[in-house]
């Protein structure tokens, strides 16, 4: 990873909190017993004819790829479950207005660094539905909403017990 002052990360925890995004998805895959996946991604966004500062940010991390979208904007996308906990866990104390999605963000990552999800205990895969739906009820725009009983069932989870956690 790159060189990383208390300013430089200073800087980039305030450009994520306010043009960036933390996410953490279930995506469909197929080489896995479940068929599933977890995501984890910091996204920062930019207008493409300003994107300087996205590429200064990845300099930083030295992780992460750039893309230009359709719509006039450009991308700086970090993944992988180390590589998010490493990133959050240097970002963190400098974070503002995200702490919630962030905290939620290293939480899963912890979880899942340990490997494949097949090997997740099942209070593990209720403790990852459950920070997922923090990330997502903290997020100002989120598509797809799935609800517990949806994750659960994706996640084989079933038979669904309402539980007041």
């Amino acid at each position: 990873m790159g060189s990383r002052s208390k300013i430089d990360l200073a800087y980039i925890a305030g450009f994520l909190d306010g043009d960036g995004s933390l996410m953490l998805q279930l995506k469909k895959r197929g080489d896995s017993k479940i068929g599933m996946r977890f995501m984890l991604t910091i996204c920062f966004y930019q207008d493409s004819r300003h994107d300087q500062p996205l590429r200064w940010i990845r300099s930083i991390f030295n992780i992460g790829y750039i893309s230009k979208r359709n719509d006039g904007m450009t991308e700086l996308r970090i993944n992988g479950h180390q590589q998010i906990r490493d990133s959050i866990k240097d970002l963190l104390p400098y974070i503002k207005f995200k702490k919630i999605q962030a905290r939620a963000l290293l939480k899963a990552s912890e979880i899942l660094c340990g490997g494949n999800i097949s090997k997740l205990k099942t209070n593990e895969l209720k403790k990852l539905v459950q920070l997922m739906l923090v990330i997502q009820n903290e997020n100002y725009v989120t598509k797809n909403k799935r609800s517990k009983k949806e994750l659960y069932k994706i996640l084989g989870l079933t038979p669904y017990r309402l539980d007041p956690n």
